[in-house]
């Protein structure tokens, strides 16, 4: 029996059913036995996957919700939808991602919340490759295509493991088990009134769980520490770097644990991997598995992908649009190319842009070929002050680029042993994937 809104209604209404976060929701209570629909704006993998299914997905426009016991939005969605308009004047249940997430989460035995400006997705993906291979019963919400869960997984009910998203302050309604805070930088500042309220609202996220797995250094709150200082309850030595691979030992305290090898590239990803060692180690997983799950996580969609090779030059993809991930996304093209490094990024969201400025000049300015495309303004009106055209006129030696014919021609000046990096969280994805068909 499920507990909740989840088991008292019996069918859901999804408005930006394609979205990562949402139709993973979808897919939840489908498997439940629930009646699921729902519409968005554009055709995607996780439309696709819905409809196989067997969930009626709508992209045409225009459906009404009558007939469905609750609707279901993100916060993309303005106040102004017709369907939310709808479902107010029949008197359907309405209800937020965030607030159906927690809904989601009362019926697993332990939840496991993974909070963090950055760094969420691949730890989540990992740890769900983890509990797989101790054989545990569980179900994760991932917010990004893992190679071989998808965006969802479920395996039985004694753990959920998913993601906590700061925006909006989403993360607050989750009352999880495990808490874990990869790191409290700043982003989505628009939602709060500065850096303390964003600190003290992860130390409150924090302060719902029995335990807190977090970044060594961070202040927040108290918990178990993972970095790459010695004094962390959880640390790495003899770290080890072959072309962006990272090989590193880990360890528990002063006890050593065991070597890891690791598949996806990137040193941030060994601080993920031992947040995810922690929360397992919480959760008395043995190294073995956890090591055996770690060395099987082949990666996520999105995260530092290689797209293939045109001209000689490696075409990668990474979800980085905070300037501390495109630090360490051009860090690591740096270490795997043979000759240049050739940055596309594409800002996401005008109010990020606008927040964090001075940090995106500071990380952009270095690099030597570098264009900054038009912004993805998501859920945002516009806002020169923002905009991805201020910001190119802001950071020298940057181009400016309006329309996808830009970004080829950008990309063409990339020979053998560089490597163009397609950087931001908006449809420069999907650009870069169509360019790509284009040119091999």
């Amino acid at each position: 029996m499920l507990k909740g809104i989840c088991g008292i209604l019996g069918s859901f209404y999804f408005i930006g059913v394609g979205g990562v976060s949402m139709s993973a929701l979808a897919k939840w209570l489908h498997g439940c036995g629930k009646r699921v629909a729902g519409s968005d704006m554009r055709e995607s993998v996780y439309t696709e996957e819905l409809r196989s299914a067997g969930i009626h997905v709508c992209t045409s426009g225009g459906e009404s919700v009558r007939g469905y016991e609750a609707v279901v939005y993100t916060d993309a969605v303005p106040e102004t939808d017709r369907q939310l308009a709808e479902a107010a004047a029949l008197g359907i249940t309405v209800i937020s991602r965030g607030q159906l997430l927690y809904e989601m989460s009362r019926n697993f035995g332990n939840v496991i919340a993974v909070s963090g400006c950055h760094g969420k997705t691949t730890c989540t993906a990992m740890l769900a490759h983890i509990f797989k291979a101790a054989g545990k019963g569980f179900c994760a919400h991932i917010g990004g295509r893992d190679v071989e869960f998808s965006n969802y997984f479920r395996s039985g009910d004694e753990f959920f493991i998913t993601e906590a998203c700061e925006y909006k302050k989403n993360f607050l309604l989750l009352k999880p088990d495990v808490a874990v805070i990869l790191n409290t930088r700043p982003d989505h500042m628009e939602c709060y009134g500065g850096e303390e309220e964003l600190k003290a609202c992860y130390a409150g996220f924090a302060s719902s769980a029995d335990v807190t797995v977090k970044l060594y250094g961070e202040n927040c709150c108290e918990g178990l520490t993972f970095g790459f200082d010695k004094n962390a309850d959880y640390h790495a030595r003899f770290i080890d770097c072959d072309m962006g691979n990272y090989t590193f030992t880990a360890y528990e305290g002063d006890r050593e644990l065991g070597q890891i090898k690791l598949r996806v590239y990137g040193k941030h990803n060994v601080l993920n991997a031992l947040a995810a060692i922690s929360v397992a180690r919480s959760s008395h997983i043995s190294f073995p598995d956890i090591k055996r799950g770690l060395e099987e996580f082949r990666g996520v969609e999105r995260r530092f992908e290689k797209l293939g090779t045109v001209g000689g030059a490696a075409w990668i993809a990474d979800y980085a649009h905070h300037p501390d991930e495109i630090r360490e996304s051009i860090r690591t093209a740096k270490k795997i190319a043979e000759g240049r490094v050739f940055v596309v990024f594409q800002p996401h969201t005008y109010s990020r842009t606008k927040n964090l400025m001075k940090n995106f000049i500071r990380v952009l300015s270095p690099q030597s070929h570098l264009m900054i495309y038009k912004t993805y303004a998501a859920r945002e009106y516009f806002d020169d002050k923002g905009s991805a055209l201020t910001l190119s006129q802001k950071v020298k030696r940057s181009r400016y680029g309006e329309e996808e014919r830009d970004i080829a021609d950008f990309a063409a000046g990339a020979g053998k042993g560089d490597v163009v990096l397609f950087l931001g969280a908006g449809d420069i994805y999907d650009i870069a994937k169509r360019l790509f068909k284009t040119a091999v």
